[in-house]
């Protein structure tokens, strides 16, 4: 379900070897594949200086986030996430956030595991698919991993399983921001004119974040855009300001040339100042030259989900 991409040297994984007749579990990051060698890990998932271990009977391996990662924070960003895309009707369902709306994105037109008890308990489908056939919708849900576990169980042939799509989060501090950097309340003609979402414009009346804010963020060279970006300013339930930082677009005669990277430190600054501590995005696992962006920032992957969608 999650994790499906091949493994690669510098992942952490856990490696269940045989010895004899026994067997022990490693977690650790990948030095080299063939041979497997893991050097195993410190404290929290970070990368380690200890002897690194030689493993010659593979029984199991499985890839592992970067970082250890607690159920709570998962769905923290998760909460944050889904007030920042709550579409134009809401309904909480047993833990469960249907979001129904006229946005294009998957995000606002699905179910969303928010609740704790939602963690536990049996999904709510038949609740959930009134609630989208009632809009004349598709039956979605949103599946992060491990606080979304139950909706593995409801998961059959009917259902369509989106690509895995990285939830990345990086820790905010202050700094500068480039020069020609502007934050709008709302989109110009200018902004929109360069803002897309699969092919697709974005509506200049954007759906506004439960209880949060909405921003649209550029760069300017004398006097003409160069690059978009739109965020939101959302918290978490154990009080956590988190700045959701959406796709960015780069005028496409001055691409590869760090724009794209100045908007984003700029951006990441101004959510600082706001008052965010961290700040979250999605990027599809496919999208290695957005990953590269977004490593540079600073971002690393917190955990994975999925979105299923009821044929």
């Amino acid at each position: 379900m999650f994790r499906s991409d091949d493994i690669a040297v510098g992942d952490r994984v856990v490696v269940r070897q045989r010895v004899g007749e026994h067997a022990s579990d490693i977690i650790g990051h990948v030095i080299t594949l063939n041979p497997l060698v893991i050097r195993p890990q410190e404290v929290g998932g970070f990368p380690s200086f200890k002897n690194a271990i030689v493993v010659r009977d593979v029984h199991i391996i499985k890839k592992l986030s970067p970082r250890t990662v607690r159920n709570s924070d998962i769905r923290a960003v998760e909460v944050a996430a889904a007030k920042a895309f709550p579409g134009q009707e809401q309904l909480l369902i047993d833990g469960w956030l249907a979001r129904a709306g006229a946005d294009i994105a998957e995000r606002s037109n699905s179910a969303t595991p928010i609740g704790y008890s939602a963690g536990f308990n049996p999904v709510p489908l038949e609740e959930i698919t009134a609630f989208y056939r009632d809009r004349d919708l598709p039956v979605q849900l949103l599946i992060p991993e491990r606080i979304g576990k139950p909706a593995l169980k409801v998961l059959t042939d009917e259902w369509e399983l989106s690509e895995e799509i990285l939830v990345m989060t990086r820790p905010l501090g202050k700094g500068p921001a480039a020069a020609g950097f502007e934050v709008l309340d709302k989109p110009d003609d200018a902004w929109l004119a360069m803002y897309h979402f699969r092919g697709e414009q974005l509506p200049a009346e954007a759906i506004k974040p439960i209880d949060g804010r909405i921003a649209y963020a550029r760069l300017v060279d004398s006097g003409e855009t160069v690059a978009v970006t739109r965020a939101t300013l959302t918290e978490s339930e154990d009080g956590r300001c988190w700045l959701g930082y959406s796709a960015v677009e780069v005028a496409p005669h001055l691409r590869r040339r760090g724009l794209g990277t100045q908007l984003g430190a700029s951006l990441l600054a101004w959510g600082a100042d706001q008052g965010a501590d961290e700040a979250y995005l999605h990027v599809r696992a496919s999208n290695s030259v957005a990953i590269g962006l977004y490593h540079k920032l600073g971002f690393v992957e917190h955990h994975r989900h999925r979105y299923a969608r009821l044929g």
